[in-house]
Order: structure tokens, then sequence, then C-alpha cells
């Protein structure tokens, strides 16, 4: 049996085998296991051997960076950010990925990324996507709370010395104005159970033309509400949840998968975040 898993800790209830087992099906995947692994941190350290005893894996809070140490190589995507999310034994050797990166390109897509893009926040996804809008020629504002000031100038500076003609501007998120080809939402403000608060107010919504957040429950935050109804495109987290994990498989064992597979698997995962709120 070809056995997978997520590691992390702590592990309460995760979307992964459900995507995952829809994925391996997709592929014919019989003989294939997906499960989660709980690891305290204290103990990852001593983990190299359970992880050649998988075919594959995926890494979550807190072992993004604890892993490096375990694995032998490290793909360009996770020498980037210092952080790997996905790990393939081929043969007893392990290389970590970065599969985040690849998760939000693919669900940003049909999105402005080039254009003027407003972030808000500047935490690890938040950074994930600055890096790379500017790698894609966006113009960038990142819009945070004061006290994360110092983080976003660290984040600014991390950012010009990969791309180093990147436009980049910090700004307070409550007085955030101008207006932005897209808007990216990479804070927890609306996030489950707290769906009635938005990170940013409705004028800077109306002077945006699309938004993308990272949020995946709800499957339809406030933000993603407010600009639907103004007629804007946006796009919820859900996707980019999807997609880092189609890349994983691409990387495991070569997987490949339709645009309308991948659209059912999204609309499976929001109709079971959409029943597990009820």
């Amino acid at each position: 049996m070809n056995k997978f898993a997520l590691i992390g800790h702590p592990l309460g209830h995760s979307m992964s085998p459900l995507i995952h087992e829809k994925l391996f099906a997709l592929s014919g995947l019989d003989n294939t296991s997906y499960e989660l692994i709980d690891i305290a941190p204290e103990d990852i350290a001593g983990s190299r051997g359970l992880l050649e005893s998988l075919r594959g894996l995926n890494v979550t809070i807190p072992h993004k960076q604890a892993v490096i140490s375990l694995v032998d190589e490290l793909a360009d995507s996770a020498q980037r950010y210092n952080s790997v999310n996905c790990i393939s034994n081929d043969g007893g050797r392990l290389t970590g990925y970065n599969t985040d990166c690849d998760g939000f390109l693919r669900s940003a897509e049909l999105l402005p990324i080039g254009g003027n893009v407003a972030i808000l926040g500047c935490g690890g996804v938040g950074r994930m996507i600055a890096i790379e809008v500017a790698r894609h020629g966006g113009n960038i504002t990142l819009a945070v709370i004061p006290q994360d000031i110092k983080n976003a100038q660290l984040l600014m500076a991390e950012i010009l010395a990969k791309c180093s003609d990147a436009s980049v501007r910090i700004a307070d998120i409550a007085t955030l104005d101008g207006s932005y080809d897209l808007l990216i939402n990479a804070t927890p403000v609306g996030m489950y159970p707290k769906v009635d608060a938005c990170a940013v107010s409705d004028t800077v919504i109306e002077n945006s033309l699309s938004v993308f957040d990272v949020i995946y429950n709800p499957t339809e935050t406030l933000l993603m509400k407010k600009a639907r109804a103004l007629g804007k495109a946006a796009v919820g987290g859900a996707s980019m949840l999807v997609y880092q994990a189609v890349k994983a498989h691409e990387i495991w064992y070569g997987g490949q998968f339709s645009a309308e597979d991948i659209s059912k698997i999204i609309i499976d995962v929001e109709n079971a975040v959409d029943s597990m709120n009820k």
C-alpha cells in the first residue's frame, strides 16, 4: 500500500483527507491511504523514519520549517520561502516543496496579480502572496495594523532583496485608500465563527476591481459578499486549498487532472465546510 499523510500539531478537523482521497480516486489509485498524523514539536526531530515510511506527505503548522533538516533536498519553491508543506519520497530520498504558492497562483490565475495589488496582512500566507505578486510584476501595497508595521518593513526588505525592481509600499489598514486591480485578504478577519467581520471599509472594496480571500471557512466571507454584490470577481480560499493539493499529487506520482474535475472538488470542499457549520 502507498501511504500518504498530513503531519502537524495539533490536528483538528482537516479538509485534507477529503481532497486527497478524491484526487487519488481520479487517478485510479486504489491501494492508497491518506491519514492525519499528529506529531508534537518536541518529537519532530526524531521523525525521519516516519517520513521514510510514507510515499509522500503534507506538512502544516508548526512543522513547515522544522522538517527542513529532515529532508535531503529542497526544491526552489521551498528554498524561496524557507518553508516546506509537501515532501516526496523517491526511494528513500526526501525532497521538500512549497505548494502553497502554486495553490495561490493557480486559484488566482484569472485575477490581475500583475496590477496594483493591496495585500491585507503580512503573516505567513501574506508573505508568500506578496513575494509571488512581486515576482509577477505587481505593484504592492502592504496594508497592516500598526503593531505589524515592523513586520511589514521586514517583508518589504525581503521582497526587494528577491525582486530588486519591485514596487512596494506600506499602509495602515484602517486608513487604506486608493484604487486597486486586486484586493487580497491574507488576515483571519472574517473567518468562522466571526463571519460578520470585514478587514477593510466598503470604500476600499468599491475601489477594487477584484477580490481574493485566503479564508475558506466560511466559503463566502463578508468581504467576498460585498465585492460580489458590486459585480466584482471574488475568489475564496477553498480553491487555493485544493490547488496546492493538486500540485502535491503532480509531484508525488505525476498526477494529471482536468479543470472540470478540480472545480468539482472545490465545490465538494465548499459543501463540506457549509455542512460543518450548520
